[in-house]
């Protein structure tokens, strides 16, 4: 019979640090979508260029997790 490989204590709090940091940088990280909103929130005066319109804000939002 083989010999299952041993976990060690140490290894299993590194990867609970891990998990822990990933958590922490996920929740501090600004929300993307509002920068994209707001960065195509100024309209052109000539009304030529990208607008964002009803239909572009709901593909944002569904996007979204």
């Amino acid at each position: 019979m083989a010999e299952q490989p041993k976990h060690s204590r140490r290894s299993f709090f590194k990867g609970l640090g891990l998990v822990a940091a990933a958590g922490a940088a996920v929740k501090a990280a600004p929300p993307v979508v509002s920068a994209v909103q707001q960065a195509l929130a100024s309209d052109t005066p000539d009304g030529k260029g990208y607008r964002l319109s009803d239909h572009v804000k709901k593909y944002y939002r569904s996007t979204t997790i």
